[in-house]
């Protein structure tokens, strides 16, 4: 097994991995792999974090990770020394905080540990880069053993949900203990990066690039969220 960064000869062979990863598992068909195809041009995402695994010289998973940001209570007009963007944001002074995903691992290869073995390298190199804290959503199931727990634990809300919600998706780590207390943040709202909702947004766009692929059957699967 070996895990490094992911090249630009990389690219249709990752967003292969990750289309075959996600389909028809949160919606019939999947977007992930044109999110991910989008990415790499966003200013938000982040190129030293951004990781393949390979077994047999074959690569069999991905990660990459995103700029995201909060927005703290009180609101930035009541703290003025603290003013945050609104996801996917650039504005000067700017509080950023970090999300991850997809995380792909190949079906041939997914219950086997590999998952669990790339995040952890995963967090491990966002930890030395300074990575201070991660907010994603996903099945604390899985990601309670790679350090996460529920995001209302450390007072952060999603920004889709009732803000005196345990929403169980939304998750949350500190790479760096103290992180949130440092920034003066007690409670704040996490909206994911502008750029996940792209095939949303693009739609003619999105199956155009979808086009390109080999055809796959969609299927309604119990359990979708689409």
């Amino acid at each position: 097994m070996n895990i490094r960064l992911e090249q630009p000869q990389d690219y249709r062979e990752v967003e292969n991995l990750t289309r075959e990863a996600f389909w028809n598992v949160y919606r019939p068909g999947c977007t992930e792999h044109y999110v991910l195809n989008q990415y790499r041009n966003n200013p938000d995402f982040i190129p030293e974090l951004d990781f393949v695994m390979e077994e047999d010289g074959r690569i069999i998973g991905h990660v990459m990770f995103s700029k995201a940001s909060l927005t703290p209570d009180p609101s930035p007009k009541e703290r003025g020394d603290l003013i945050v963007s609104p996801a996917g944001g650039g504005l000067e002074g700017a509080l950023t905080s970090w999300t991850f995903g997809p995380i792909s691992i190949h079906p041939d290869y997914k219950r086997k540990g590999y998952g669990l073995k790339l995040l952890k390298y995963a967090l491990e190199k966002a930890r030395e880069q300074g990575v201070g804290f991660l907010c994603m959503e996903g099945n604390i199931d899985f990601y309670r053993h790679a350090g996460f727990d529920l995001a209302s634990k450390l007072g952060i809300h999603y920004h889709a949900e009732p803000r005196d919600a345990e929403v169980p998706y939304f998750l949350a780590q500190e790479l760096i203990p103290g992180w949130l207390r440092s920034k003066g943040i007690t409670e704040a709202t996490y909206c994911p990066p502008k750029g996940y909702f792209v095939a949303d947004e693009n739609p003619e766009a999105f199956e155009a690039y979808e086009a390109t692929f080999p055809k796959k059957e969609k299927l309604h699967l119990p359990g979708q969220l689409v």
